[in-house]
């Protein structure tokens, strides 16, 4: 086949890829969905009122034309943005494609819909309610690292140095949970390797591309599930003693941390 028809062929595969499978694969988000979320990453990683860990892959590109150095990024590659909201099992809630890869994560945000949701109070998140084990009301979350502004729902880590027990604890959950996106990405490139390499398209087609491949990693894992790549750790022998006094404990010391973290007033 000519380079034309081919090009042809990828295009309308992934756009209708994307149109039978997203409805079903990575439908927008209501509040039940979110509840579920939430439900799912307490369980899996000890991380209350949790709606979706947050966070932006740089997808290597050839520089488009006449774009200047809008893609350039700061590891020195052309690049265009893929953001992600990603719940306990790696898989995609929401997605935003296309950011310039001079963009910082935080510009990113406040440049998705995501953002846009957020702010019009369109994003169906539900209503704060009492933390685990505890009468202290919170509101749901998203989790993500320092690169993104504090909001009342977007949590990040306790910043600083010399922290108080209780923060410190805060933070090792915080990064535990967010840590979910970030494997999610991994586990995305080493399925399909085209992402380790320099896309050579266009920036339209790539980012259909990349709105494919996304939700394709959701059917993959809403066939096969994600349980059986977990292990249990047994912390009965000495051998495993550190992941013991690694593992944030449950005690009141990490809730009043939550609480005075969540309830702190946002300009």
């Amino acid at each position: 086949m000519g380079l034309t028809t081919v090009a042809g062929i990828v295009s309308e595969t992934v756009d209708i890829l994307w149109e039978e499978l997203q409805p079903v694969h990575m439908p927008a988000p209501t509040r039940t969905l979110f509840e579920t979320i939430a439900t799912e990453m307490w369980k899996v990683w000890n991380f209350p009122l949790c709606i979706g860990a947050l966070d932006g892959k740089h997808v290597r590109v050839r520089c488009p034309k006449n774009s200047g150095s809008m893609f350039y990024n700061y590891k020195h590659f052309f690049s265009i943005v893929l953001q992600a909201l990603v719940d306990a099992h790696y898989r995609f809630i929401v997605i935003d494609v296309g950011g310039y890869g001079k963009q910082s994560d935080g510009g990113t945000f406040q440049a998705s819909s995501l953002y846009q949701a957020i702010m019009s109070g369109t994003l169906q998140i539900p209503e704060p309610t009492t933390l685990p084990d505890s009468n202290d009301v919170a509101p749901f979350v998203i989790v993500a690292d320092e690169a993104y502004p504090l909001m009342n729902c977007l949590m990040k880590a306790y910043g600083g140095q010399n922290l108080p027990l209780d923060e410190v604890c805060f933070n090792k959950r915080l990064s535990r949970s967010r840590k979910t996106v970030e494997c999610a990405f991994g586990i995305m490139t080493a399925k399909w390797r085209l992402l380790s390499k320099e896309i050579e398209t266009d920036a339209d087609l790539v980012d259909r591309i990349i709105k494919c491949i996304c939700v394709l990693h959701n059917v993959i894992i809403d066939r096969e599930g994600m349980d059986h790549n977990y292990t249990e750790v047994s912390c009965e022998n000495s051998a495993v003693v550190w992941e013991t006094r690694g593992r944030p404990s449950n005690d009141a010391k990490w809730t009043r941390a939550f609480s005075k973290h969540s309830s702190r007033t946002i300009h």
